[in-house]
């Protein structure tokens, strides 16, 4: 008895749904909405879709845009100062400087007491023999410091000569003395003196450097008299022919050489 009921109610429950889904099925596609399309294509989608004009947005119409051009506004007149601040003029070619020709020899203008460029000497600085016209005999050694000339007198009138450098202001000197020593690659050891005035500016001097290209005294040195003063090579050949020293006579250190073979201990050195 309880299948019977069982199979009955599924049997109702299938006629059912085959009776009712075809006509649910045809009455959803068969009762369409009707569509009213506005003859005006710009008009707003409620009209489109069948709504009152007056439930419809309201229509607003714009001008098109119109282009816009750049017009330059018209600027104010330069006075003629004003040009001729702001364009100066060029240089005629009369008051342009002259270009040396080509081969020109240039004079350059030393300062006096300074050193000239650095590698660089001038060429009457360079060994050279010359016509010496004095009364001091020959091997005698002449310091032209205003010059800045040594001249080792020769026979016959003549004399070879030097570029030296020489004591800068305030320690020049002028005397007569005598070469007492000679020594190859000397040692440098500054007098307390230099060694008190350079550490008042900032430099700081060593008490002693043993000789060598980097010793201020160069290669070679010939001792003056008892004196602090010595005639000697240098490590800045460009600082002959000037007054940078503190009293000694500077050479090249390829002059000195040459000297140094030419002179003996009791050289008679003239200072003037």
């Amino acid at each position: 008895m309880p299948c019977a009921k069982l199979l009955g109610f599924l049997a109702l429950g299938l006629a059912t749904t085959v009776s009712f889904t075809p006509a649910n099925a045809q009455d959803r596609y068969r009762e369409r909405p009707p569509v009213v399309v506005s003859p005006d294509l710009t008009a707003p989608w409620l009209m489109q879709l069948g709504a009152a004009p007056s439930q419809a947005a309201p229509r607003y119409r714009t001008a098109a845009p119109q282009p816009q051009y750049y017009q330059p506004q018209a600027q104010p007149r330069r006075s003629q100062q004003a040009r001729q601040y702001l364009f100066p003029p060029a240089p005629s070619r009369a008051a342009r400087p002259a270009r040396p020709q080509q081969g020109a020899q240039q004079v350059a203008m030393r300062r006096p007491n300074l050193p000239v460029i650095q590698g660089k000497i001038e060429p009457q600085f360079l060994p050279q023999t010359v016509s010496y016209e004095t009364q001091y005999p020959a091997g005698t050694i002449v310091i032209d410091t205003n010059n800045r000339f040594l001249y080792l007198v020769q026979a016959g009138g003549q004399a070879m000569r030097y570029g030296v450098g020489v004591g800068k202001p305030g320690f020049e000197w002028a005397g007569e003395h005598k070469v007492t020593r000679k020594a190859e690659w000397p040692t440098w050891i500054p007098p307390q003196e230099m060694i008190t005035r350079e550490a008042a500016k900032g430099h700081y001097l060593p008490a002693r450097m043993d000789g060598g290209p980097e010793n201020p005294l160069g290669a070679r040195a010939m001792y003056l008299g008892s004196t602090l003063y010595r005639i000697h090579g240098t490590n800045a050949p460009w600082t002959i022919g000037s007054a940078v020293s503190s009293g000694c006579i500077r050479m090249r250190n390829e002059d000195v050489t040459d000297l140094y073979e030419r002179v003996n201990v009791g050289t008679r050195v003239i200072v003037i």
